[in-house]
């Protein structure tokens, strides 16, 4: 049977239902099989073909439940590594004996799949709740290219957004993210709903509830907020979010970011989400920043102080006067070797401290294997192990203005390994003083003569206590004498019978 166009539909509809012929009559006038005329009069227009028995495939069924399988066990490996309907074809033809065509596959696989996609309801989104996610994109901070790992918070009722950067999805980036947002709002959302990354969720238990990571709770506690997850593995049950992730890539980061530092970055992408809150969405009549409203009045007031965005850690201090955290280790004062102490990891910053006290304040490295140091630690060791001053670790590389160079060099010509730990004594005031400070002392007594601890000490606290320096010979014994000896006559008349001869 041919294929129908609507207008002959109405030709033949009109000659029965207006005319009063019959179908026989219809057929024989134009042409057309009973059958045909029986379906245009049962049909308002082509209905198109319409199957009544189950597609057969000879060839391909006793293979079906096979290549079921194989898109089965597909489900639970990456996207990219999932089988094509070619390559279902290769593996039938060369290890079940299958002998049918490429087409034939390709029709049942592509069926397979589509019968095979979830479904969805959609929601509605109440004001006052959030979403939460980490993102990844290329930026270069500093000249350097590298990736980016951007928390993502959204809230779905009214669409806006905050956006951070930071160089890892660690916990204490996932708490500083939280902090900085519920600032950019100025209030803390009803609730938020997550996925189940490891820095927050340490265990799903049989029944479906989250044990959660001991930072992720303190913070949960902290700003009083109620945490719901997604399905593992389902990122579409916070597809808010999710969108947020692709959006904030396709438009805050393309062309690839450049700017001199995280901070920069940071403050551009905040000023890129307030700008979104002008923008009127597909479906809503007014502004992400109308509709903003609402949300802020669903949600509660900020807490007094926020939270101390950290990882929290113990470690113990080696033999080095080193404490290792996330792979790198991180120098304290010798003063405290060998025992217990805690660690807060910060985004930027890695604070050391032991019992109430803070020992140590480094910046946070993100490298595997690094060794950070400050000379300052050290110093009262070199001072005992002199002869390990040239070869110490600690010191390499440490950028000190060229006054303590001559300095050094003076000391050390003048009284060797005795000048040496004098020198260290002097490096000693930064414990106390500011290089600041220390500098201009050191650089007047270059200048003055006065080539020695007692006397750049003397000059240190002069400067703080801003009074002239007095250093007195018979104060300060210490300070090189000059012998002036008296040349004999005998001597003298012994150069000038040399310069007869």
């Amino acid at each position: 049977m041919g294929i129908f166009t609507v207008g002959l539909y109405l030709k033949v509809r009109r000659a029965h239902f207006q005319d009063g012929l019959s179908g026989r009559q219809i057929a024989r006038d134009f042409g057309l099989s009973r059958d045909s005329v029986a379906k245009m009069l049962a049909y308002s227009e082509p209905p198109g073909y319409r199957r009544t028995a189950p597609i057969r495939r000879p060839k391909l069924d006793p293979f079906a439940d096979q290549i079921d399988q194989w898109l089965a066990e597909d489900q639970g490996r990456p996207r990219k590594q999932r089988h094509t309907a070619k390559r279902i074809f290769e593996r039938l033809r060369g290890e079940c004996g299958f002998d049918g065509g490429y087409t034939i596959v390709k029709d049942y696989v592509r069926l397979r799949k589509r019968t095979g996609r979830e479904m969805f309801v959609p929601l509605s989104h109440p004001p006052g709740h959030a979403q939460a996610d980490f993102g990844e994109a290329l930026v270069v901070i500093g000249g350097v290219e590298q990736k980016a790992h951007y928390f993502a918070f959204d809230l779905p009722h009214s669409d806006a957004c905050f956006v951070r950067a930071y160089p890892a999805a660690t916990t204490e980036a996932w708490l500083d993210g939280h902090v900085h947002a519920f600032a950019f709002f100025g209030a803390v959302p009803q609730s938020i709903l997550y996925d189940n990354d490891k820095c927050l969720v340490a265990r799903i238990m049989p029944d479906g509830t989250r044990q959660r990571t001991q930072r992720f709770s303190a913070m949960l506690s902290h700003y009083v907020v109620q945490d719901r997850y997604g399905r593992p593995g389902k990122g579409n049950d916070k597809g808010a979010v999710e969108g947020l992730v692709g959006y904030a890539r396709r438009n805050f980061m393309v062309p690839v970011p450049s700017f001199p530092d995280w901070d920069v970055f940071n403050a551009h992408l905040e000023e890129q989400c307030r700008n979104r809150q002008g923008d009127v969405l597909r479906g809503h009549k007014a502004s992400i920043g109308d509709r903003l409203h609402a949300d802020l009045a669903a949600m509660r007031d900020l807490p007094g102080a926020p939270f101390e965005a950290c990882d929290l850690q113990s470690g113990q201090v080696t033999s080095t006067s080193v404490v290792r955290y996330r792979g790198n280790d991180y120098s304290v004062p010798v003063a405290f070797g060998h025992r217990d102490v805690w660690i807060k990891g910060f985004v930027t910053r890695v604070v050391i401290g032991c019992a109430a006290q803070v020992i140590a304040d480094h910046p946070r490295s993100y490298d595997t294997g690094d060794m950070v140091f400050d000379p300052l630690h050290y110093l009262p060791l070199i001072e005992r192990k002199i002869m390990s001053f040239d070869q110490a670790a600690p010191l390499q590389g440490w950028e000190l203005p060229e006054a303590f160079a001559t300095l050094q060099r003076i000391l050390e010509a003048r009284q060797g390994k005795a000048g040496k730990r004098e020198y260290v004594q002097v490096l000693r005031l930064l414990e106390r003083f500011e290089l600041a400070v220390l500098h201009p002392a050191v650089r007047d007594a270059l200048r003055m003569g006065a080539v020695s601890f007692d006397a750049i000490k003397h000059l240190v606290l002069c400067r703080v206590e801003r009074r002239p320096p007095r250093l007195d010979l018979d104060v300060y014994p210490f300070l090189p004498r000059t012998n002036i000896a008296t040349t004999s006559a005998a001597s003298y008349m012994t150069l000038l019978a040399g310069s007869d001869a």
